[in-house]
């Protein structure tokens, strides 16, 4: 398996941006899928998008598409989660996950790999 450590969440206000950051240990291409997720208080884990590092095909769950952007960096071992016009339900700890097995790549159980998360925190 590979460690994964998120950085780039925060505090922000309604409307702003953020970029989170995900960097594997190794060569991040190899996982295939990666994927961030989001979990707020009293919510189940939700897929928020996710990218094949190999054919960067992409998927986001339909509460952020055409805000957020997710994309593998230059360098090997990043996958990057661009989120602009936030509003105040994005607020949740946002994890990224890969090795993936599973049925759905949206779906938190199909991957094997967690980093430990990063919160947002948007305020009206």
């Amino acid at each position: 398996q590979v460690q994964l450590v998120e950085s780039g969440g925060g505090p922000v206000q309604a409307g702003g941006s953020l970029r989170l950051s995900c960097a594997a240990t190794g060569n991040i291409g190899s996982r295939k899928w990666v994927g961030w997720f989001r979990k707020a208080p009293g919510k189940e884990r939700e897929g928020v998008a996710t990218i094949n590092t190999g054919s960067f095909t992409v998927y986001y769950t339909d509460s952020v598409k055409g805000r957020f952007t997710i994309s593998r960096g230059n360098a090997e071992s990043t996958v990057y989660l661009q989120m602009n016009s936030l509003k105040p339900e994005d607020t949740a700890m946002y994890y990224c996950a890969a090795d993936f097995g599973g049925d759905w790549v949206l779906r938190a159980s199909g991957y094997q790999s967690w980093g430990q998360g990063t919160q947002v925190t948007v305020s009206a």
